[in-house]
């Protein structure tokens, strides 16, 4: 009963882990070797998944749609600051150190 008690949270461990655990063939020995599995290549029964999809022109696409927005977001802030200049809402104020 205790030795079960103290194996529980190596078990969860294992089984979060993606990780499995035998015993050898001999059924005097405690010995426990422990497996990786991968499961992002695998499925549970053990059969390998197919190749993920590759998207064509990925980078190129990035940009694409990257450019124009960062290019909007300059537009709106560029505005935005001339607005508040106009109505002395910030304007930053000209210190000139003569000193």
């Amino acid at each position: 009963m205790a030795t079960n008690i103290l194996r529980l949270p190596r078990r969860i461990f294992t089984k979060n882990m993606g990780i499995t655990s035998f015993k050898t063939g001999s059924k005097t020995s405690n010995i426990s070797r422990v497996n990786q599995t991968r499961t992002a290549v695998s499925t549970p029964s053990g059969a390998i998944l197919p190749k993920p999809d590759k998207t064509p022109f990925g980078l190129i696409r990035m940009t694409v749609v990257m450019l124009p927005f960062l290019y909007v977001g300059t537009l709106i802030s560029k505005n935005f600051a001339a607005l508040l200049e106009e109505h002395d809402i910030f304007v930053p104020e000209d210190d000139d150190d003569d000193d």
